[in-house]
């Protein structure tokens, strides 16, 4: 389970780094123009700070584990990636944008096995 737990926080943690980068660096209009069409419904400020959490959770997840000590930092990482995972979800389902509400549940699943893993 440790190998598991490595790989699936890499990935999210890389995902949201990566994402969470783009959208802090782009105006709201590339954002939008990149398929991000939930961001017609928010300010930029909003989207900025949406951005800014996913890149700070996004660290949370990997830097502990890169440091080899802080692992309640990943934790507090995944919750907080749990949770704007479920928000995107709501957005995605409202907007009646089913795809993209899939993909953020697998998100939130990888999210969620993080909090797991790195309670016990």
């Amino acid at each position: 389970m440790t190998i598991a737990l490595w790989i699936v926080q890499g990935l999210l943690g890389l995902i949201f780094v990566i994402t969470g980068s783009f959208k802090f660096f782009q105006s709201k209009e590339k954002v939008i123009a990149s398929g991000g069409t939930w961001a017609e419904d928010f300010k930029p400020g909003i989207i900025k700070i949406i951005a800014g959490a996913e890149l700070i959770s996004g660290l949370l997840v990997i830097v502990p584990r890169l440091l080899g000590h802080g692992g309640y930092f990943t934790f507090i990482g995944a919750v907080c990636i749990a949770l704007i995972m479920t928000g995107s979800i709501v957005v995605h389902i409202r907007r009646k944008e089913y795809q993209h509400a899939i993909i953020n549940s697998v998100f939130l699943l990888m999210a969620l096995f993080v909090v797991y893993a790195s309670k016990s």
